[in-house]
Formats: structure tokens, C-alpha cells, sequence
């Protein structure tokens, strides 16, 4: 059983959610992010201490970025800067 989904396995969770339904929780979670509270928690004090860090780093040093402070968020393999220069 998971939790996640009001205690029942996934093919019962499956076979009780309707295609409508499913639409919904995908349009809520594009907008919203991650239904893991320990994820969000995460991404909050990551953001928090990365403009921390950055406030308070040492002169010359490289600034710090939300991933130093996020150990089970996957840093992207591009910045979007270098996505924009890439793709124009």
C-alpha cells in the first residue's frame, strides 16, 4: 500500500481515478511542483541558504546556486542562458 495515494496500491489508485481526474492532478502538479512535501521542504531551505551564502561569501568566490544547497534535486545539464545561446 502507498500512502501517497489514499493508502490503496497503485492498480487500485488506477482503476478508481478517471481520465478527467488525471488531467487535473497533471495540470496542478505542472503548475504547482512535486505533491512531496519533503522535495518542497527542500527546495524552500535551498533557496533560502543559496541567497544566504550568496549575501555573505567571500569576495572573488563563485556564487553559490539553489543545487548546492539541494542534494536530491538533479542539477540540469544546461543553464538556460547557455540553452538560449545554443538554440538562439
Amino acid at each position: 500500500m502507498l500512502n501517497g495515494i489514499g493508502g490503496r496500491t497503485i492498480a487500485e489508485a488506477q482503476s478508481r481515478l478517471s481520465y478527467a481526474e488525471y488531467r487535473l492532478w497533471r495540470a496542478y502538479r505542472a503548475r504547482r511542483g512535486s505533491l512531496n512535501v519533503g522535495m518542497r521542504v527542500e527546495s524552500a531551505i535551498a533557496l533560502l541558504a543559496t541567497m544566504y551564502g550568496n549575501t555573505h561569501r567571500a569576495e572573488g568566490a563563485p556564487p553559490f546556486d539553489l543545487y548546492d544547497f539541494a542534494p536530491h534535486h538533479d542539477r540540469p545539464d544546461l543553464t538556460l542562458e547557455e540553452a538560449m545561446r545554443q538554440w538562439g
